[in-house]
């Protein structure tokens, strides 16, 4: 309440510095029209010594009121920006900020992470779960699932099929597109030693996202492993060569 009769009585003399400003003025303006008029007829009464007088002690006030309605006009605008503005904007700030990712990432990917460390992997799995459920967007989840299945439980079938789902799942941006098609390809070509598959979808990277360094990757990829069956096959025809010789 004490707040509020404060910024009142602010108001107040803003608005009375403004008038008494705006006043000062026009009375300058009266007082100058004045003189003018005086010197146009040459002074016959003698008053414009006096007139002129008068205008710089207005001067003066009117010098006055405007440094104190510029001051009294801060502080105002400057308590309105302290107590209202910048809270608001923080807080907007604050939740766009630790609301969504960093809350996920606070909470429940950190409980996957603990389990995953304890060994509990399933529990962990279920952890990421919740987590992707909460931010569908973050592509870190899955990929942590898909790691604990390759790497610690050594299910490459189950890897594959979790990137298969978060693929389907969302509509993803590109470079998260990206990412999961070729931890699919690095899946079927290492795991599963099925490299047609992998070329396959790197072809489908090179096809869908073309002029992008994700195509640039992919081709250069699909070039290194052709280049190296070209040379296991030449080395497979010298070594038959020398068998026949």
């Amino acid at each position: 309440m004490m707040r509020w009769i404060m910024y009142g009585w602010l108001t107040v003399l803003v608005a009375g510095s403004w008038m008494m400003y705006s006043k000062t003025g026009r009375e300058m303006a009266t007082l100058e029209q004045q003189i003018e008029v005086q010197e146009g007829d040459g002074d016959p009464d003698g008053k414009v010594a006096e007139l002129k007088t008068e205008l710089q002690s207005m001067e003066g006030e009117k010098t006055f009121n405007g440094i104190l309605l510029t001051f009294l006009t801060s502080g105002l605008v400057g308590i309105f920006v302290v107590v209202y503005l910048l809270p608001f904007f923080a807080q907007r700030i604050t939740h766009a900020v630790y609301d969504s990712g960093e809350k996920v990432e606070k909470d429940v990917m950190r409980d996957g992470r603990s389990l995953m460390a304890q060994g509990d992997y399933e529990g962990a799995i279920r952890a990421f779960k919740e987590a992707a459920a909460a931010d569908p967007l973050n592509r870190v989840p899955w990929v942590e699932i898909a790691k604990i299945q390759k790497t610690h439980l050594g299910d490459a079938a189950a890897a594959i099929l979790t990137i298969h789902h978060a693929l389907e799942s969302q509509e993803w941006e590109l470079n998260d597109a990206a990412y999961f098609l070729f931890r699919l390809a690095e899946l079927y070509d290492e795991m599963k030693g099925d490299r047609a598959t992998a070329v396959s979808i790197l072809n489908q990277v090179v096809d869908q996202f073309p002029g992008t360094r994700h195509s640039s990757n992919a081709s250069h990829k699909l070039r290194e492993w052709a280049a190296a069956e070209e040379a296991a096959a030449l080395a497979a025809r010298e070594a038959q060569c020398k068998g026949q010789m």
